[in-house]
C-alpha cells in the first residue's frame, strides 16, 4: 500500500513539474509513425506539388506543346525577375503594392467585423444593416470602378477605397454568423455564473464567435489581393500592376507571368500568416480530416 501511495505521488509531482507520460499501451509506436508520416507528407506535399507543376510547364515548352510566345518558360520568367530586380522595378513596387492591400484590408474588415458584431449583437443593428450589405455584395467590386473614379478621382484614394469595400461583404458575413451560431447551452451557462450583458458578450460570445471572425479575415485578405490585381489597373503609375501593364504595352509576356507570380505569392503568404494566427488564436479547435 505505502508503495503504490509512493508511486502515485512521485508521478503527481511529476505532472506537477510539467513532466509527461509516455504512452506504453499496445500500438502507441505505430501511431507515433502514423502521425510523424502524416505529417511530413503534408510538408512534401506542399513543396512537391508546385514543383510538379513547374516541371510539366517546362515539359511542355521543350516539347512544343505550348509556344513560348503564347507562354514563357520558367527559365525565361526567372530572366525577367533578375532584370527587373537589376533595374530595381521590383523591389520599388513590391512595398507599394503590399501598403495598397494591407491598408485597405486594414480599414475594409475593421468596418466588416463592427457591422458584423453590431448587428450580431443587437437586433436593431440587423435590421439596419443586414439587407442593405445583403443586397450590395452582389454587386460585383469591378462594375464600382467607374463610379470610384467619377468620385474619388485617378490617384490612390479610389483603389484604396475599392480593396476596403471589397474586404468589408466577406468580413462582416462571417463574423456575423459567427455571432449568431454561438451554442445557446454556452449562454446559459454563462447566465447560471451572472453573466450578462457586456460581460457575457466578452467573456462568451465573442470568444466563441473568433472562429468565423478569423474564417472571414482570412477570405477577406484573399479578396484584397484580387481588388489589388484590378485597383492597380486604375492610372497606376507604381507597383506590380503598373509592371504588368507597362509590359503588356511593350510586348514582354515574361514580365506580365512574372508579375502575375508575384501576386500568387502575395496569396501564399497570406494564407501561411493567417494559418500561423488560427493555430495560436484557436488552440483548443479540434484539427478534423478523414485521413
Amino acid at each position: 500500500m505505502t508503495t503504490t501511495t509512493t508511486t502515485a505521488a512521485t508521478t503527481t509531482g511529476q505532472l506537477a513539474a510539467g513532466g509527461r507520460l509516455d504512452d506504453l499501451s499496445p500500438g502507441a509506436g505505430r501511431r507515433a509513425g502514423r502521425t510523424a508520416f502524416k505529417r511530413w507528407r503534408g510538408r512534401v506535399l506542399r513543396v512537391l506539388v508546385p514543383v510538379l507543376l513547374i516541371v510539366v510547364w517546362q515539359a511542355a515548352i521543350s516539347l512544343n506543346v505550348i509556344s513560348q510566345a503564347t507562354l514563357p518558360s520558367p527559365g525565361t520568367v526567372l530572366k525577367a525577375y533578375k532584370e527587373l530586380w537589376s533595374e530595381g522595378s521590383l523591389q520599388a513596387a513590391l512595398p507599394i503594392s503590399l501598403e495598397r492591400a494591407g491598408i485597405g484590408l486594414l480599414i475594409g474588415a475593421t468596418i466588416g467585423l463592427c457591422l458584423g458584431v453590431f448587428a450580431g449583437l443587437w437586433k436593431i443593428g440587423e435590421e439596419i444593416f443586414d439587407a442593405p450589405l445583403q443586397m450590395l455584395r452582389t454587386i460585383p467590386f469591378i462594375a464600382l470602378v467607374p463610379l470610384f473614379i467619377t468620385w474619388f478621382g485617378i490617384d490612390e484614394k479610389p483603389k484604396i477605397i475599392l480593396i476596403a469595400t471589397a474586404t468589408v461583404f466577406p468580413m462582416y458575413l462571417n463574423t456575423y454568423h459567427g455571432v449568431r451560431s454561438v451554442d445557446v447551452k454556452l449562454i446559459e451557462a454563462g447566465q447560471v455564473f451572472g453573466l450578462s450583458g457586456w460581460r457575457l458578450a466578452l467573456r462568451v460570445i465573442l470568444p466563441s464567435a473568433l472562429p468565423g471572425a478569423l474564417t472571414g479575415l482570412r477570405y477577406a485578405t484573399g479578396v484584397a489581393l484580387l481588388a489589388l490585381v484590378l485597383a492597380e489597373q486604375i492610372n497606376s503609375s507604381a507597383g506590380i500592376g503598373y509592371l504588368i501593364e507597362s509590359a503588356n504595352q511593350n510586348q514582354r509576356p515574361d514580365i506580365v507571368i512574372a508579375g502575375i507570380l508575384v501576386y500568387a505569392a502575395f496569396g501564399i503568404i497570406a494564407d501561411i500568416i493567417m494559418r500561423l494566427v488560427e493555430h495560436y488564436a484557436l488552440p483548443w479547435r479540434p484539427r478534423v480530416a478523414l485521413g
